[in-house]
């Protein structure tokens, strides 16, 4: 990758977003000679972006200890609203997640992870925590493998390359013959299952989001604990209210890319309005 920098590139902006990422769910307190380890900045410079950070909100100090604040959510979440994809999809998340009781989310790929961008989740003791803008590495994943198979070979195997941002250290490790044939039933079957492969006892199951060209935008699943859920049942009873979600959203979707950009936020409450099946008895 070339270091040459544009000439409107600005040194602070970067910086100042380095200093932010250097925080995670391993790390989300450091000091501040941790801080410019981590960025590569001198202690000077760290400090004085940490404390203009501190001043916006969006880093707290404790006792010699920085971490961000959930003011930060906010940068996350103005990608979110600007596609308007969390206002689209949430009815439909939350009437499936009333359908199943279990909880729904939706992610986009952001190199070789998924990041979660809409969530509805239930008060179910899972593994792993799950918030918008956590992200995993997508091969264990049931939602990477729905995003990934919409790809070419070539640029799913040049994402893979990358290292993960993601902290959690997947409990299957992925083998690329055996996942590319994996790929290819998702893109023919048209879902995917993720069967204890991120984390122990996490059962998922995925589906395409697409937008109104049928390019997939995102993946939508449902997630299970694994003990009380057999993939027989996640195939039988959720796969099609998750399908039938996706279905709606897709199509709410291609509706309100149609609408005029002036118009599509006072439209967004009008969308959300087509049934999901109704509820399996027992």
């Amino acid at each position: 990758m070339s270091t040459e920098r544009s000439p409107e590139f600005i040194e602070a902006i970067s910086r100042g977003l380095s200093v932010i990422t250097a925080f995670s769910a391993e790390y989300p307190s450091l000091t501040l000679s941790q801080v410019a380890k981590a960025t590569g900045l001198a202690r000077p410079t760290a400090r004085r972006i940490l404390m203009t950070l501190q001043e916006l909100e969006y880093v707290r100090s404790d006792n010699g200890l920085f971490g961000l604040t959930p003011r930060v959510m906010e940068l996350g979440m103005a990608y979110v609203s600007s596609l308007g994809l969390w206002d689209v999809a949430r009815p439909h998340l939350e009437a499936l997640v009333t359908h199943t009781h279990e909880s729904a989310s939706m992610t986009q790929l952001d190199g070789p992870d998924v990041v979660y961008v809409a969530r509805v989740a239930v008060p179910k003791l899972i593994g792993l925590r799950v918030d918008i803008g956590t992200r995993f590495p997508a091969p264990p994943t049931s939602q990477g493998k729905v995003l990934l198979a919409d790809m070419e070979r070539r640029e799913i195997l040049q994402r893979l390359s990358e290292p993960s941002r993601s902290p959690v250290i997947p409990a299957v490790q992925w083998d690329q013959k055996s996942f590319m044939d994996e790929l290819d039933r998702v893109q023919q079957q048209g879902y995917a299952v993720a069967d204890e492969e991120l984390a122990r006892g996490i059962r998922s199951i995925a589906v395409p989001v697409r937008d109104c060209e049928g390019h997939v935008l995102a993946a939508m699943n449902t997630t299970v604990h694994a003990a009380e859920t057999s993939l027989d049942a996640l195939l039988s009873r959720h796969l099609p209210h998750l399908q039938e979600a996706a279905a709606a959203v897709t199509e709410d979707w291609a509706r309100w890319q149609s609408l005029p950009s002036h118009v599509r936020e006072r439209e967004v409450p009008a969308v959300g309005r087509i049934p999901l099946l109704p509820a399996e008895e027992g």
